[in-house]
């Protein structure tokens, strides 16, 4: 099933965006220039955040990824026990981990005039020492999505789903810079 929405009065495939399309949408170039946020994405966003409670979504998201995309699982290998999705729920390295990333992006959205200089080292990082796949942080990105809109119901508009699916390809796209 593919996700769609208006974003600047073009309707778009969410979950098959190849990376021009992703620059196109975040507003960024390859030279770097940063998007250019709304006054409605930047509250709709720090909104989200502020009513996010990260030790139980933060596990959620992180468990859902690993249960839905299980070749994830490779990077977590000091995890221990993830051969179900009972044990992956209940890992409580899962669940720090997961919390770790719900507050890294925290650290973005009090820098979102500044994600790619924000997330630098996590790209570096995740390219050259742990060489996590970067299509997983499009994984991750939708995990979350989908853990807010079913906390939020109703309040999960359209138009809170384009500013938050807009934040975080900023930020997948910041954490994949290392990578190009």
């Amino acid at each position: 099933m593919l996700l769609g929405g208006e974003l600047g009065g073009f309707k778009r495939c969410f979950s098959c965006l190849r990376e021009q399309d992703l620059l196109s949408i975040t507003g960024q170039s390859r030279a770097g220039t940063m998007v250019q946020w709304t006054d409605f994405e930047r509250a709709t966003i720090q909104d989200v955040f502020s009513k996010m409670d990260y030790e139980s979504v933060g596990p959620e998201t992180l468990s859902r990824c690993l249960i839905v995309y299980p070749w994830t699982q490779r990077y977590f290998g000091n995890f221990g026990n993830l051969y179900n999705a009972a044990a992956i729920m209940g890992n409580p390295l899962v669940a720090k981990h997961g919390k770790t990333i719900l507050y890294s992006l925290e650290r973005g959205v009090k820098n979102m005039d500044n994600l790619k200089d924000t997330y630098a080292e996590l790209s570096v990082l995740h390219s050259e020492k742990l060489r996590v796949d970067p299509d997983n942080f499009k994984l991750i990105s939708d995990c979350l999505t989908i853990v807010v809109a079913s906390r939020m119901g109703n309040a999960f508009t359209g138009e809170v789903q384009a500013a938050l699916h807009k934040f975080l390809a900023v930020v997948v796209s910041s954490l994949r810079r290392q990578y190009y």
